[in-house]
């Protein structure tokens, strides 16, 4: 069976007033079941919350667009009352309860990219919401949330019933929402607009590295992500992970041509990309992507806490490394076809400039 990488769009999940719940299917990109990974996208209108709920998957969230306010409660802590804004990366272990919250004009959008290898469906997430019509204590009999809270049944129907929304409701504007607390970001939030770089190619790209070294919480989560940005017509030098993970890739903004070489050197993906789409690179697959005159942005995760790539161009490629004589065998060159393919690329930089 032919391997299918072509990048895709998600699909409306649910919604209403207040926002919509968006995801990529593993029926229609089948490699997010074979590598066990989610991925999904939450918008919210103004006043719009994404009701408390837990999932079956880590996760790391990135804000595409917008500001809001995120409530995070790991197991057996206070709930941290965090802003958030566009280009912030929140690291979400497992048995985190989170709600989102926009009480700005502009859309909030958030994507979250996970493994799914414990969860209930492979290449899905599975969110259990604490309220709503289709919340926990809707599943419970009257008795049981009675005696497990100390309530009467009045008070058990009016709390469980008075919600009819589900997952995503929009709040009156007169309800006053908590506010951030000052403090709460640190440890949870590494915005990568903002963050040290990496890399830092003049007029070709810049890379930030979410790790366990700036967000600890990556190393609960489990794999590690990065905003990779490049300018216009630059190129990212093929390269592969070297440490079996796979490389999930998501368009963040401008757009730009990708190849995708697998075994037996088979060229397996070459399309164009633009804002909004995701596709996933297999285990030691080489990819290579080069931007339009927009410029080219990605928000990827890799299934691995902190990450090992290897490029095959610039000073720290393996042709480098390779003795001459093996190069000339393998390539079967001349040694003055050798010598040029060496001489070339001798920065250490991953990202090239358009030709001039």
């Amino acid at each position: 069976m032919e391997l299918d990488l072509s990048p895709r769009l998600p699909k409306k999940v649910y919604g209403g007033d207040g926002g919509s719940y968006f995801a990529w299917c593993p029926e229609e990109l089948p490699m997010l079941r074979d590598g066990n990974i989610g991925a999904a996208k939450l918008a919210l209108e103004k006043y719009g919350l994404a009701l408390p709920r837990y999932s079956d998957s880590s996760k790391v969230a990135y804000v595409l667009q917008g500001s809001g306010t995120a409530g995070i409660v790991l197991p057996e802590k206070e709930e941290k009352v965090i802003e958030i804004k566009k280009g912030d990366s929140i690291a979400l272990p497992f048995g985190v309860v989170t709600w989102w919250f926009n009480s700005a004009d502009t859309e909030l959008v958030i994507l979250f990219l996970g493994e799914t290898h414990k969860g209930h469906k492979a290449g899905q997430f599975t969110d259990f919401y604490l309220t709503g019509s289709n919340g926990i204590f809707t599943g419970f009999s009257t008795e049981f949330v009675g005696r497990a809270w100390d309530l009467d049944e009045t008070t058990v129907k009016k709390l469980v019933g008075s919600q009819t929304g589900n997952g995503i409701v929009k709040v009156d504007a007169s309800l006053k929402m908590p506010s951030p607390r000052k403090g709460d970001r640190e440890g949870f939030v590494l915005n990568c607009l903002e963050a040290p770089l990496d890399v830092d190619i003049k007029d070709g790209g810049r890379v930030v590295v979410l790790n366990t070294k700036n967000l600890p919480l990556v190393g609960e989560v489990g794999f590690g992500a990065d905003l990779v940005r490049i300018d216009g017509h630059s190129m990212c030098s093929p390269g592969f992970s070297c440490d079996s993970a796979l490389q999930v890739t998501y368009i963040v903004g401008g757009s730009g041509r990708v190849q995708v070489v697998g075994a037996d050197g088979k060229r397996v993906l070459e399309t164009h990309v633009k804002a909004g789409a995701l596709f996933i690179v297999p285990r030691f697959f080489v990819v290579s992507k080069i931007a339009d005159s927009d410029g080219l942005s990605w928000f990827s995760i890799v299934t691995t806490p902190d990450p090992i790539f290897t490029h095959l161009a610039g000073k720290t490629s393996v042709w480098k490394a390779l003795s001459p004589e093996v190069l000339q065998a393998a390539f079967k060159v001349a040694p003055e076809v050798e010598k040029a393919f060496r001489s070339k690329r001798t920065s250490d930089a991953i990202f090239f400039p358009p030709p001039n």
